[in-house]
C-alpha cells in the first residue's frame, strides 16, 4: 500500500473565520470608503496594510484582527463602535437572533 504525502495547510477553499461576519465588515469599509470617496490604496495606506490586504478585507476573504479593525476604523476617522454598528447593520438575520438554547433577556 502507498503512503501518501503530507500536504501543509488548509484545503483549496477552508477558512477558519465565520464568513458572514467577514463578507459584513468588508461590505461596511467598503461602504464608508466610497461614501467618503476614498481609494483603496489610500485607505490601506493610511491603515498600514497591503491594498491586496485590504482588497480581501474588503472581499470578506480575510477577517482582521482587533488592532487592524482598530487601524482601518481610525483610517477612516470613524470610531471602531460606528464600524461595528455598520458591520453589524449588514449581517444576516440569524445573526440578530439569540444563540439556539438562549432566551432574550
Amino acid at each position: 500500500m502507498e503512503k501518501r504525502p503530507i500536504q501543509r495547510g488548509r484545503p483549496a477553499g477552508a477558512t477558519t473565520f465565520e464568513v458572514a461576519p467577514a463578507q459584513a465588515f468588508g461590505a461596511a469599509v467598503r461602504a464608508l470608503r466610497t461614501e467618503d470617496g476614498v481609494a483603496q490604496e489610500t485607505l490601506a495606506h493610511l491603515a498600514g496594510v497591503e491594498r491586496s490586504h485590504m482588497g480581501k478585507i474588503e472581499r470578506g476573504e480575510h477577517m482582521p484582527t482587533l488592532a487592524l479593525i482598530l487601524k482601518i476604523a481610525r483610517a477612516l476617522n470613524r470610531s471602531a463602535g460606528e464600524l461595528m454598528r455598520e458591520t453589524e447593520a449588514r449581517l444576516p438575520g440569524e445573526w440578530h437572533q439569540p444563540p439556539a438554547g438562549q432566551t432574550s433577556s
